[in-house]
């Protein structure tokens, strides 16, 4: 494909030593966000073999991907929710191609026999970043799965449903406030409740990790939750970017339920708190890797005016690259 250019590419496998560089090149780049950080990425790396790359350019940093490897499959990565290439504003198409060539080149000298991709959804992108997706193609990628996320763009937002406006009301004329709280346990086990309720299934994380990952990111991992007199109701844990606003936990109590403890919420984050943000994200709603909408669920959010975008997963069996 891009035999040429792929020559001048040279792909490292992360070390700790490589910390400082990969942290600088995810702040400036066009389409990471803090998740990609070291320090969040390895809160959980007793659960992952990280086989995170980095890849050179005539000695300069061009490209990373977050990735772990399991049985002979490379995952980018499967403890986050995506993690593509993350790339410079520089990034060009042709140079993508060559990235991808080395890429398949090293995971065959790895002994790695298939790719696992969980592309960046557009919306965390500072400027089109796309290149990644036409170098799947050209390597005979499969999409096999899309996630649907709920997502409000700030500029031109819908109206809410009236039946979300009369909770709204409900809960203002029941005196609810909304405010961030740092209470992250409490919080938590509201949603561990919930969960256990509706679906069978525990919180991805426990109340320490959330905790941990709060004190180490408190500018982008925020807590706003309603309270009638101080009786925590509902509340939304928000994962901040430069480009979104993601709500990474939902929870509402059955009290809360009854009386709009959660609506309020979401009118204060949407119409105050984030009314500046590029996109307000609801997160996923569906299972099994798109195969299950959960019907209930995505119309709940595009009650707010929210409306559907792709977490796409591609699956690359090298033996059919080129």
């Amino acid at each position: 494909m891009t035999l040429e250019e792929s020559k001048l590419i040279e792909v490292s496998i992360y070390k700790p030593e490589h910390k400082s560089l990969w942290d600088e090149f995810v702040s400036v780049s066009k389409n990471g966000v803090f998740l990609f950080y070291r320090d969040y990425m390895e809160y959980h790396s007793d659960r992952f073999r990280d086989h995170s790359l980095l890849f050179f350019k005539k000695g300069k940093l061009i490209g990373l991907l977050p990735a772990n490897v399991t049985d002979g499959v490379l995952y980018s990565h499967a403890g986050l929710t995506f993690g593509g290439v993350i790339s410079g504003y520089d990034m060009r198409t042709q140079i993508m191609l060559a990235i991808f060539e080395k890429l398949v080149q090293h995971c065959k000298e790895e002994n790695i026999i298939e790719i696992v991709y969980k592309a960046i959804p557009y919306i965390y992108h500072s400027i089109p970043a796309d290149e990644d997706l036409y170098a799947l193609f050209r390597f005979k990628a499969k999409l096999f799965g899309r996630n649907v996320t709920s997502s409000i763009y700030g500029p031109s937002k819908l109206k809410f449903d009236e039946s979300r406006i009369r909770a709204i009301k409900k809960a203002k004329k029941n005196n609810l406030i909304v405010k961030r709280s740092y209470d992250f346990k409490k919080y938590m086990n509201i949603v561990e409740d919930v969960l256990k309720e509706r679906y069978g299934v525990k919180p991805v994380h426990t109340p320490e990790e959330i905790e941990l990952l709060a004190r180490r990111f408190p500018d982008n991992i925020k807590l706003f939750s309603s309270f009638k007199n101080d009786a925590m109701l509902a509340g939304v844990m928000i994962y901040e970017s430069k480009n979104v606003a993601h709500a990474q936990y939902i929870a509402n109590s059955t009290e809360g339920r009854d009386l709009g403890a959660l609506e309020i919420i979401f009118d204060y984050l949407i119409n105050d708190c984030y009314k500046a943000s590029k996109y307000f994200d609801f997160g996923i709603s569906t299972e099994q890797a798109g195969q299950v909408l959960n019907t209930g669920l995505i119309a709940h959010k595009e009650g707010f005016g929210a409306r559907a975008v792709m977490h796409d997963f591609y699956q690359l069996t090298l033996k059919n690259s080129t």
